[in-house]
């Protein structure tokens, strides 16, 4: 069966070009041009993505997003206008997988889209990103072959940047996942255990490959290979 894609957006050019693009892709595509209509349509015909614009006539798209996620697993991937950067935080806070900036190119938001359903699917239990093997049955990880010693808090971490690969992690989403809802706000935590897993993983921590820092929003983890 072809994968669904819901695509979110208030100004109809953008909702025929995406739709075009999408369908000459290979994918089914429903579309709504309002928060409302966008919840309707994702609770009667349950898509496999969203493509979801911040700024709807009725309503923001980070609540449309926040409420997708109280009911759906669908992956949402937000379009935002340039300078919006506190917009794009907000978004990946609520549940959004990842965002394009308008004007955008067919071609990048098609690659974000495959992106975010691969991410949706199930994770292996051996993961290989580059040089690393990273078992999550056995909270183990392998470089070039070679056990590394991970504390469990440097392994949470690479556990969540592992099976969110290429996907941009906020700062507060990461305090989360990993240490729980008291701690989203104690960013000290966070740099000091991302210095130590790069000092493990990458060959130079002042210059990371996999481990990337998006300045002002998060970090996103990416096979230097691909």
């Amino acid at each position: 069966m072809r994968e669904r894609i819901l695509v979110v957006d208030d100004e109809p050019q953008i909702l025929r070009a995406v739709r075009t693009s999408l369908q000459a892709a290979g994918y089914e595509v429903d579309v709504a041009e309002t928060a409302a209509a966008a919840l309707t349509s994702a609770a009667s015909r349950p898509p496999d993505a969203v493509i979801l614009d911040l700024v709807l006539p009725d309503g923001n798209g980070i609540d449309v997003c926040r409420e997708l996620r109280r009911w759906s697993a669908a992956p949402v991937l937000v379009l935002s206008a340039i300078g919006d950067e506190q917009e794009k935080v907000a978004a990946l806070d609520a549940g959004a997988g990842d965002y394009v900036t308008k004007p955008f190119g067919v071609e990048e938001l098609l690659a974000r889209l495959r992106a975010i359903l691969r991410r949706a699917a199930p994770a292996e239990p051996l993961l290989k990103v580059g040089d690393l093997e990273i078992d999550l049955e056995k909270s183990a990880l392998h470089r070039n072959g070679e056990l590394v010693q991970l504390t469990p808090h440097e392994f949470g971490l690479l556990r969540l940047f592992a099976t969110n690969e290429g996907k941009l992690l906020t700062h507060r989403t990461i305090l989360r996942e990993v240490w729980g809802a008291a701690y989203q706000t104690e960013s000290h935590y966070l740099h000091v255990y991302v210095s130590q897993l790069r000092q493990k993983i990458e060959d130079d921590p002042t210059r990371p490959r996999y481990l990337l820092t998006e300045t002002g929003a998060g970090y996103r983890f990416v096979d230097p290979k691909s």
